[in-house]
């Protein structure tokens, strides 16, 4: 905990994301953004002869300074118990005369919906950042590696061989997937509005088009095209669900390395620092996952972050308020804790030590039996049934371990050497054969991703 948390209740506020993305979600950083959207309001309708010009430049320069403060929001607050109106009130006191003209023909939601939407604009380009970074540490690790053999595993049982660095590509093409997708729900999401309240702008009388278009434009918004009085919950709906889509991607990489970290495996490990790091209280040899399991542990409350927002699709009529207390919680954590997962992630990946001779032990010791498909292949394509050859093959690998070889079983079988003698065998169960496969697909794969995050 550091100094002056420890009244602090809510771990993000002590433990967990960056601090500069965490002050995305100031109080005092959303006032400000509640007082942009005011003035710029009101230079638009200054702009259209809806106001007078000298009333704008005064409440801009209210709104841009220090002069509304949090705490005077806050003891306006207190009485009127309303959080908009005690900023426009605020912002009314500084203003002077040109007070009269805040907030006039707005409603609330106005002002805290598209403030929202410039807190999501930027939280957004963040967590874009955040997947770039980790995309860029898995394709670094995939080039180093595009050769180096590893066993593949399915159902958590030994498969065929393939690269660890095509393992590698494979999970930056799925990080970059999502950047891709947050690229494309972007201009969906971070929409503001100047409509009034009940979103047919009315309160703006004949110029409402214009008022609402030219507002959006100062703030680099676009307009929710049909809102209510609120913009549309589909919106944040489809944010959460993506976040909680890249909150899946970042647990099954933490849960690969997790994995093949294991004692009995051993292929990769987290970055230790050896001269102070502690991995346990009493068992003074451990080295743990500890960042990878931070991230299975956060990426599952990011993932229940979802639902509220698809809840808050269904509000009544026009409007009500059951959307608004749990968002306040619901997208600054979803946020900043994706935010922070994406981040450990890609120090995970910049940091893993890859143990190639590990790898290298583990295919060996396996007795050659994750080559069984390269042989029953080419006993096929030279003239056996496909069942009978995998028969023969399944046979061959019964209780095949330590001390054992599939190699020997094979050249010790006169049906698989009388088809491929005993020289085919030793070239049919080298890994090497199914890396070079890995490898060139890697490359290939590499080189889109590569020209991707280029851009």
């Amino acid at each position: 905990m550091h100094a002056g948390d420890a009244d602090a209740i809510c771990p993000l506020e002590f433990r967990y994301g960056r601090p500069e993305f965490r002050a995305l979600f100031s109080r005092e950083a959303r006032l400000r953004r509640a007082l942009k959207v005011e003035a710029a309001l009101a230079a638009t309708q200054a702009e259209l002869g809806l106001i007078p010009p000298e009333a704008a430049r005064a409440i801009g320069t209210a709104a841009e300074g220090n002069a509304v403060t949090l705490a005077r929001v806050d003891e306006l607050e207190a009485g009127l118990r309303h959080d908009v109106m005690a900023i426009t009130r605020a912002l009314a006191e500084k203003s002077g005369a040109a007070g009269r003209w805040v907030h006039f023909g707005a409603t609330s939601a106005d002002i805290s919906d598209t403030a929202l939407a410039l807190e999501l604009r930027d939280a957004m380009e963040g967590v874009r950042d955040g997947l770039t970074e980790l995309a860029a540490a898995l394709v670094l690790q995939a080039r180093t590696h595009r050769d180096t053999a590893e066993i593949g595993r399915t159902h958590g049982q030994h498969a065929v061989p393939l690269s660890f660095g095509y393992k590698m590509a494979v999970g930056a093409a799925e990080v970059l997937r999502h950047r891709r997708r947050l690229d494309e729900a972007r201009g969906r999401i971070a929409v503001g509005k100047m409509a009034g309240a009940v979103g047919t702008g009315a309160g703006f009388g004949d110029r409402a088009d214009e008022v609402e278009s030219g507002t959006m434009r100062r703030l680099g918004l676009s307009a929710d095209e049909a809102p209510t009085q609120i913009v549309g919950r589909d919106r944040t709906a489809e944010l959460t669900n993506l976040l909680a889509l890249i909150a899946g991607t970042a647990e099954r990489l933490a849960t690969e390395v997790r994995n093949l970290q294991r004692s009995e495996i051993g292929e990769v490990a987290e970055a230790f620092d050896e001269d102070r790091q502690v991995g346990s209280s009493t068992m003074a040899q451990k080295r743990n996952p500890m960042l990878s399991e931070n991230v299975t542990s956060l990426a599952r409350l990011v993932r229940a972050f979802a639902l509220p927002p698809l809840e808050n699709m269904v509000l009544w009529h026009e409007r009500d308020l059951a959307n608004s207390a749990n968002e306040r919680v619901v997208l600054p954590h979803a946020l900043v804790l994706t935010d922070d997962i994406l981040r450990k992630m890609a120090q995970v990946f910049r940091g893993l030590r890859v143990d190639t001779e590990r790898m290298r032990r583990n295919l060996t010791e396996a007795g050659g039996a994750v080559m069984s498909e390269n042989l029953m292949l080419a006993l096929t394509g030279r003239g056996l049934a496909r069942a009978d050859a995998h028969e023969i093959l399944r046979s061959l690998t019964r209780d095949l371990g330590p001390g054992s070889s599939l190699a020997a079983r094979a050249k010790a079988e006169p049906r698989v050497v009388a088809v491929l003698g005993a020289d085919g065998v030793d070239e049919l169960l080298d890994p090497a054969r199914y890396v070079r496969a890995a490898a060139e697909k890697t490359d290939r794969v590499l080189a889109q991703l590569e020209s991707e995050l280029g851009r």
